[in-house]
């Protein structure tokens, strides 16, 4: 219980410093890019390395992934083929899927998997599931729809070594993979830049709620209602099912995957969604209506399943 709601008010606190920083005008009319661009450029990329090229891989093949992995497909298809069938456009349906799937499992998945799991690791299976299969994936759609599609096949082929967050990732795990060790004065640095990345992405979608309408006032209001319930009910209960119908986990593990899924989606996805001008209104209520939602739903399940 204190790990959700400790976890929440870090993020609510930095998350008011950006609007009170956009409501003043203290970086200017261009500092929500200049943030987002930071992040999606250099910070991110930087936190993705470090954070990879340190991990043990081997926690990649487990049953909890598996579930994560099944869970994460199935509501994200849930949305494509709604988003497909509605025709709201591959670049705004990809972030709408995301916004629907891709749990926060850094900064607020850490600290809850401290205070109500009892153990950071557990988080990790998800961490490198998303940042190794799901970003790459994802970033390369956004980046063919934004007209990539339109260069050479030999270009989009290399689509995603394009992407500095695809770049990261890769580099990361090929560093994990070899057994080397990063020298400490490189090491030390990218740490230092990645630490930048999870408070600018804060920063900058707190400057974005200055001025906009409230949620589920505008035109997105259908793709947003239907990627916060994906995210916050159909994900947490998917992940349920299959966890204990299919591959039969119970107790603490049962109780991990179950957690990990229902955390709300990740802040970062609105710096995708700014970064390719596309669905930026969709990602921004989608992650602050469910965040929201994640206080009750988080509750109730260590509740039940705690």
């Amino acid at each position: 219980m204190q790990g959700v709601l400790s976890g929440f008010a870090v993020i609510a606190v930095v998350i008011g410093v950006g609007y009170l920083i956009g409501r003043r005008g203290y970086l200017g009319d261009g500092g929500r890019e200049v943030l987002t661009k930071l992040a999606f450029h250099v910070a991110s990329p930087a936190l993705l390395f470090t954070t990879l090229a340190q991990a043990d891989l081997s926690v990649i093949f487990s049953d909890r992934l598996l579930v994560t992995a099944m869970s994460t497909a199935a509501v994200a298809g849930i949305f494509v083929a709604v988003g497909a069938a509605r025709g709201w456009g591959v670049g705004r349906t990809t972030i709408g899927a995301l916004c629907s799937s891709y749990v926060n499992s850094g900064n607020l998945g850490i600290p809850i998997a401290v205070y109500v799991l009892g153990d950071a690791s557990l988080v990790a299976p998800v961490l490198l599931f998303q940042l190794v299969g799901v970003t790459p994936v994802a970033l390369t759609v956004l980046d063919l729809a934004s007209g990539g599609g339109k260069r050479p096949l030999w270009q989009r082929l290399l689509t995603p070594l394009r992407n500095p967050i695809a770049l990261g990732s890769l580099a990361g795990v090929v560093v994990s993979a070899s057994g080397r060790t990063v020298p400490g004065p490189l090491l030390d640095p990218l740490t230092l830049i990645g630490n930048m990345s999870v408070p600018a992405v804060l920063l900058a979608f707190g400057i974005s709620l200055r001025g906009s309408t409230l949620p589920l006032r505008g035109a997105e209001r259908a793709p947003v209602l239907l990627a916060v319930a994906l995210k916050s009910v159909v994900q947490p209960l998917v992940a349920w099912a299959l966890a204990a119908g299919v591959f039969g986990l119970r107790g603490a593990l049962l109780l991990d995957v179950v957690v990990t899924s229902a955390l709300p989606a990740a802040q970062n996805l609105f710096t995708y969604a700014s970064s390719y001008r596309v669905g930026e209104v969709l990602a921004r209520e989608a992650i602050l209506l469910s965040t929201v939602l994640a206080v009750p739903v988080l509750v109730g399940v260590a509740a039940v399943l705690g």
